[in-house]
């Protein structure tokens, strides 16, 4: 009788560096995360690591600290090959005069947290293969982690912060996903004074469940008042009721909570990612935007009813077929009532104008929702006194 072979179970070199983070990362600590990658890193034979985090203006590449790790400036996601690889998604690699210089992006469902660095002296497409595990493997650790210190937060924050805008960070759910069927992309301004804005979406099994809010006013009591509504259309969605009643139920918590004078605008969509098909209430909210082809085709208004809050009639729900790769383009009314510098208020044409400019370019739903929300802030002069919202979701079909 001939013996049974085993399968080799011995440990590979890939699996080693791999295993050296998964067996690390229970009990890790938020700083040691660095010193982590650097001893990783100098395993597999490279050097000057460095973990850059995107700060919460999407301005910046931010160095994280510890020991181990390279340190420096901030690099601008605009003019860096850094930056070329946080927007694009993909690893670049940059010849030098020691080496080769590569870029990863720390993704995390879609949602970049920033990029890794190593360099080199000559990369193989086995070394390619074992940096992007590692790399992935680092964002988890990064996001998983990022509850449990302030250390992230701190690199992140490129100025003071309000305490309204506090609340909302803490409120927001990843400001990107990126899946096969589906993909969505939002972003804040002004990202350190965000008052009354926020958004929230959960994919569950094949819908997608997205909301957003304006409530009135500025500063604390708007941040408190979009917790509420946010609280109320997360705790409606999660009870499985339909888009009439979410409305119905953030109406009376909001009325209860601040009474009658207060109201939050807001739109609740869902999609169906198997079938591209789209439902919305409108309560008191700028219609959204369809881009397709790369162009905008239409405004979607629909019929609305009164915000949040003022105790309006049962919205009906408006119904829309896209086709894969369609754009769906939600806004806050200070993206488009902001005034230009001279005085001229900004209004939807321009707006219009903006996405069709940066649509032409073929980037992804993430950049491109990015550089818009960038573009809008420079044609109104860099300043916003209203907040300035943005969320983009892309059937992917």
């Amino acid at each position: 009788m001939t013996a049974v072979q085993r399968t080799d179970r011995s440990e590979s070199f890939g699996e080693a560096l791999l295993g050296k983070i998964l067996d690390s990362a229970h009990e890790l600590p938020p700083h040691l995360i660095g010193p982590l990658v650097a001893d990783v890193v100098e395993r597999l034979g490279g050097r000057r690591p460095q973990v850059l985090l995107q700060d919460y203006g999407q301005l910046l590449l931010v160095p994280l600290p510890g020991e181990g790790l390279t340190g420096g400036e901030p690099q601008v996601i605009d003019d860096s090959e850094a930056g070329r690889c946080f927007l694009d998604a993909v690893p670049v690699e940059v010849p030098e005069e020691d080496g080769f210089r590569i870029h990863l992006p720390l993704l995390d469902g879609g949602d970049q947290v920033g990029v890794m660095a190593v360099t080199l002296d000559s990369v193989d497409d086995d070394d390619r293969r074992l940096l992007l595990r590692i790399s992935g493997l680092v964002a988890d650790l990064l996001v998983t982690k990022h509850g449990y210190s302030d250390l992230f937060f701190d690199v992140r924050r490129g100025e003071a912060m309000s305490v309204a805008a506090e609340i909302q960070w803490s409120l927001l759910p990843p400001l990107a996903m990126i899946m096969p069927r589906v993909a969505v992309a939002g972003i804040l301004e002004p990202a350190y004074d965000v008052g009354g804005d926020s958004f929230d979406y959960a994919l569950n099994h094949d819908v997608l469940h997205v909301a957003m809010i304006d409530a009135m006013g500025h500063g604390l009591d708007a941040a408190t008042m979009a917790t509420v509504a946010i609280g109320a259309y997360r705790h409606a969605r999660r009870a499985g009721i339909g888009l009439s009643e979410t409305y119905a139920f953030m109406d009376r918590a909001v009325a209860r909570q601040f009474g009658p004078e207060h109201f939050v605008t807001a739109q609740m969509m869902q999609l169906d990612t198997t079938t591209g098909r789209v439902q919305w209430v409108n309560a008191g909210h700028p219609p959204p935007i369809l881009v397709r082809d790369h162009r905008v085709a239409q405004r979607l208004a629909a019929p609305t009813t009164l915000p949040v809050g003022l105790g309006g009639a049962e919205p009906l729900i408006s119904e829309l077929g896209l086709v894969p790769g369609d754009r769906v383009l939600c806004f806050t009314d200070g993206v488009v009532e902001e005034h230009k510098r001279g005085g001229e208020e900004f209004g939807e044409d321009q707006l219009i104008d903006c996405v069709n400019q940066l649509e032409r370019t073929g980037r992804g739903i993430r950049a491109v929702t990015r550089s818009l929300s960038h573009t809008l802030k420079q044609e109104r002069g860099g300043q916003t006194s209203d907040d300035a919202t943005l969320l983009m979701v892309e059937w992917r079909g």
